[in-house]
Order: structure tokens, then sequence, then C-alpha cells
């Protein structure tokens, strides 16, 4: 017993100058809620506000100012425990299979539900541990290097701008990205495999710059990707534009896109404004997607001659290369009002559609947010998009997209009540 103790001792010794140059501090968020849009039922949902996650951080201070860093980042889905969240919204995204009228009915039905299963995960398909971040870097006196998977220079100003804090039904991100939806690859959050620079001046500038080779993408399928952004924070104001592009397979240009906005504070009032602009003519998933057809409905037309089922798949091919693109420009503008130790928030948003489609979408929310203590607070908002044509919008919230409307064309709407729980 006396030499354990000894032991122990001694290495609680030789441990203390490392502990007291280090740290490793253990984080997250609890956020769930009750949830109920157009066309579905009342719904208990994770990650209303803020995706409810698990993080590990880390510093090492190795002086002349140096710094080594880490982040792991896992997501939690509190109604389930899984980390696999599925969309608000029950109804099939009929976009993707616009034009495909021509193949027999049962196959353009096998078709949707291959692209948007029921139930099916609407994020972290890989089912990566820690979804949200990975990453290790190094603060040097002349900027930071991180490496790994990371939040895109484009999103940040996106982020940044969103008058909702890229939460709840309100949040700008319900109606951006193409009428396809979620389905069609509409943003770039995260970028794995990426390498990026940093820098934060005395005086609020900031800019980043990220590079992904192979394998980059939210979803590993990008042969390579780019972003960068400059930010300005200083005197309540927060302001940066952001650009991001990804390239396919064949090195195509696939989803590119502009970020301008921001907000500046006023005392107890907050505004918000951002402007984006999103163009994909060469979609990332389009190997995916014609892989799937020779893989699952390619062996149920070979029957009808090899003839016939080169023709369907010429169709779906054509079709699924139109709809899966996306040119579309956006803007939002915003406020938030504080009384005491509540805010209420308001947004405006629309989404111009640029393509022969034309499926624009308005959005209007309202939310009050109140803080029950520094890491709790409650949270009620509402949320009304109106869509065009063949638009399927519908309000989603931080953790999950909304999904789609029950018919092109269709408003839709959502009511969310949840608290919010940080530690």
């Amino acid at each position: 017993m006396k030499a354990k103790l000894i032991a122990g001792v001694i290495a609680a010794a030789f441990a203390a100058p490392v502990m007291a140059q280090s740290s490793v501090q253990i984080y997250g968020i609890a956020d769930a809620g009750i949830h109920k849009s157009t066309g579905s039922k009342i719904k208990i949902a994770s990650g209303i506000a803020d995706g409810s996650r698990i993080g590990f951080k880390g510093t090492e201070d190795m002086g002349g100012g140096y710094k080594a860093i880490f982040n792991l980042e896992a997501r939690v889905e509190l109604d389930t425990g899984t980390q696999q969240p599925t969309l608000m919204s029950d109804n099939p995204g009929l976009y993707l299979t616009k034009g495909m009228g021509a193949l027999p009915a049962p196959i353009v039905a096998g078709l949707r539900n291959a692209i948007q299963p029921f139930g099916a995960p609407a994020v972290n398909m890989e089912r990566a541990l820690f979804d949200r971040t990975a990453y290790v870097g190094l603060i040097t006196p002349g900027g930071a290097i991180l490496m790994g998977r990371m939040y895109t220079p484009g999103y940040e100003v996106f982020a940044l701008a969103d008058t909702f804090e890229s939460g709840t039904a309100g949040t700008w991100g319900s109606i951006t990205g193409g009428t396809a939806g979620y389905s069609a690859f509409g943003a770039d959050i995260r970028s794995q495999k990426s390498i990026q620079y940093r820098i934060a001046t005395p005086n609020g500038f900031n800019a980043a710059l990220m590079y992904g080779g192979k394998g980059s993408g939210y979803l590993g399928r990008y042969n390579k990707f780019v972003g960068l952004n400059a930010i300005y924070k200083a005197n309540g104001i927060e302001f940066g534009y952001g650009f991001n592009r990804g390239y396919d397979q064949n090195d195509n240009k696939s989803l590119t896109s502009h970020t301008l906005g921001g907000s500046y504070t006023m005392g107890d009032w907050k505004f918000f404004a951002g402007a984006l602009d999103q163009e994909n003519r060469n979609s990332v998933l389009m190997r995916d997607y014609i892989g799937g057809w020779d893989t699952v409905i390619a062996p149920q037309v070979a029957p009808l001659g090899a003839a016939t089922a080169a023709a369907l798949r010429n169709i779906f091919v054509t079709n699924i290369g139109r709809n899966s693109q996306i040119d579309a420009t956006s803007y939002q503008i915003g406020a938030h009002y504080r009384i005491g130790a509540g805010r209420i928030m308001v947004s405006a948003a629309t989404q111009n559609d640029h393509t022969a489609n034309n499926s624009d979408a308005k959005q209007f929310s309202i939310g009050y947010d109140y803080n029950l203590s520094k890491r709790t607070d409650v949270y009620a908002v509402t949320s009304f998009i109106s869509n065009q044509n063949d638009g399927q919008y519908v309000p989603g919230t931080a953790g999950a997209p909304g999904g789609f409307a029950k018919v092109p064309g269709e408003n839709t709407r959502a009511i969310q009540l949840g608290i919010r729980h940080r530690f």
C-alpha cells in the first residue's frame, strides 16, 4: 500500500508542470423543445435554437506566442440519443424527379424514396462521431494554422448575418439553397480533410483562408475545396464577406457561394443584414444519383430490353442533372430588441431563384428568447414561408432541415417552444 501511495505522489509531481501549461475543457449544449410545422404532427425535437452537442477542447501554451489547440465536437440528438437527425417534415421532395414523367410510375416513386427515404438521416449521413468539428492546430504570432473538419469561411459570414443565429424556425437557412432542398447539397457548412489559416488583429480585422483536397467538403465528395473570408469586429460592428467554392470529382466548379453581411449593435438594438449568392451547375452528388440508378433501378428495367433501358436512363440522367442545379440570390434583414433578461427577434428574408423554375420564396419570422440564468434560456418562435411554383421550403431548426411542403407552391409555417442549457 505504501509503495502504491509513493508511486502516486511521484507521478503527480511529474505531471504537475505539464498540467500547469495545458488545459482541457468539456463543454456542450442541451437544447430541446416542441415543434409543429405545416403538414406534420407535433414533435419533440432536439437542437431547435442550437444543435445539441458535447465537445472537448484544449490548449497548451508553449510560450513565445505559440499555442497548440484542438477541438472535438459531437452531435447529440436529445430526442433519440443518436447523432443523426431526420427532416422536420415527413413529405417527399418532388423537384429532383421533375421532368421524369416518361418513366414508369413505380420507378419514379422508387427514385423519390431512394433520394429521401422516410425517416432517413438528413444530417451526418456518414455517421461521423465528431461530425460538428474535429481539428488540431497551432497558434503563432503570425496567425493560426488548423487542420481537420471545420466550419467553412463562407458559412461563418452567413451565420454572422442570420438574425436567428442559424437556429429555430426563423433561421435564414430555411429558404436558401436550391428548390430541391437539402437533397441537392445547397450549402457548404463544414469541410473535412481541410487546412485553414486564420489571423485576428488587435484593431478587429479577422480573416481566414481554407483549402481542402480530395475527399473534402461536408460529405467528402469534393475533388478540392477553397474558401476565404474577411470580417471586421469592433465598435459594435460585426461585418464581413465570405466565399466558398467546391469542385466535383471531375474538377468542374460545383457549389459556389458569395456572402456579405453582419450586424450592428446600438444600445438595446441589434440590426442584421445579409446577402447570399449561390450557383451550382455541377452537383457533386451526380455520381451518387447515377450510381443509385445503376445499382437499384437498372436491374428493374433490364427486362424491357437494352435500348429501352438506355433511353430511360438517359431521361433520368438528363433531368437529375438539370434539377440538381442551383442559381439563386437571397437577402435577409432583421433585428433584436432587448427587454430586461429577454429579447424580441424579427426578420424577413427572400429567395430569388434565377433558374427557369423560378421557385422564389419569402420568409417572415418572430421570436422571443428569455434568459432564466447565465446558462439557461427559454424561447418561442414562429415562422411563415410563402413558396412559389415548385418551391417546397419548410421552416427548420438549428440541427435539422425543415424538409418539404406536401405539394409544390404550398405556403408553410412552424411554431416552436424550447429550452436551451449551456454547460
